[in-house]
């Protein structure tokens, strides 16, 4: 029905059933047809119709009086928000963990805000998770298990979490050959990672461990830190180790065992519209993730220590 009182609007702007067909695109029967819909509905005739007359009844009048200005707002407002929706330009806020988007993910950022000066990225960055519905904010990036159903997500890649300790502590505290071996050694520990659930990749068998921390932490760019200083085994996703394991800082214990994969998604709320911006961006991330061996699940070689 509201369509039809709009339609009913245009024809009086218009000045007849002819002109507002030709004006919205449709056709005259269609125009004709609606405005009879609507009368039926009403219970009473808007519009004297003749080949030579057009007028408003009274009641036509005070309908017309009624809605006429809602009906032009909704029309600008749809306007606009269409506008809205199809420019790529203006700001856009997104949500982000800050060590992957500070450490290997800081390319990807640098290079969207070259490549699109006119969007004004507001990027929010934090290591706990954020109210995606709160501040307005377009789009996130969050890596690991999505429970929300009211979020749409768009999967971009996989990073896999593996157990790594310095040289100098294997040296001084032995190599673990078993993952039984463990519990002997030093454990600094991740908040998010209160379990190794752990998996072997040669013939797929799994074991839950609970580890007794000596050193727990709820950053996981700390926690590497403290492996590279020496003061302990950790499980880490990869993606925060490049550099030190293809520099020798870190190396692999355990090889044959994995940690949880956690996988990177790009998520917006159900029932908003992604502008063109947002889409612009995870088009973009996941463009780029794609191209990034280690958040597609593979795990960087071990080097040789740099003098």
């Amino acid at each position: 029905m509201l369509d039809d009182i709009s339609l009913f609007v245009h024809i009086v702007r218009s000045g007849g059933l002819a002109a507002a067909a030709v004006e919205l695109g449709l056709p005259a029967a269609t125009v004709t047809r609606r405005l009879q819909k609507l009368e039926h509905v009403l219970g009473c005739r808007l519009i004297h119709r003749s080949a030579r007359k057009f007028s408003l009844t009274s009641e036509g009048e005070a309908y017309f009086e009624a809605y006429a200005e809602l009906v032009q707002q909704f029309d600008a407002t749809t306007r606009a928000m269409s506008a809205e929706l199809h420019q790529i330009s203006g700001k856009l806020t997104v949500l982000a963990p800050t060590n992957v988007s500070v450490g290997i993910l800081q390319p990807m950022w640098s290079a969207f805000v070259r490549r699109h000066p006119q969007i004004r990225l507001d990027l929010r960055l934090g290591n706990k998770l954020q109210d995606i519905y709160d501040g307005q904010v377009d789009l996130a990036l969050r890596i690991g298990p999505q429970q929300d159903s009211q979020l749409f997500q768009r999967r971009l890649g996989v990073v896999s979490t593996i157990v790594v300790a310095s040289r100098e502590y294997l040296a001084e505290h032995g190599t673990p050959d078993r993952l039984s071996d463990l519990s002997a050694h030093r454990i600094i520990a991740v908040n998010g990672l209160p379990r190794w659930s752990m998996r072997n990749k040669r013939d797929g068998s799994t074991e839950a461990m609970r580890l007794e921390a000596t050193t727990q932490v709820d950053d996981i760019g700390l926690a590497r830190q403290l492996a590279r200083d020496g003061l302990g085994i950790a499980l880490l996703p990869a993606s925060e180790m490049v550099d030190d394991l293809e520099s020798g800082r870190l190396c692999r214990v355990l090889t044959d065992w994995q940690g949880p994969d956690r996988e990177a998604f790009a998520i917006w709320p159900t029932g908003r519209l992604l502008s063109a911006r947002a889409k612009c961006l995870r088009d973009f991330m996941q463009a780029h993730i794609g191209r990034m061996p280690v958040l597609q699940g593979q795990v960087p070689v071990c080097g040789e220590p740099r003098s």
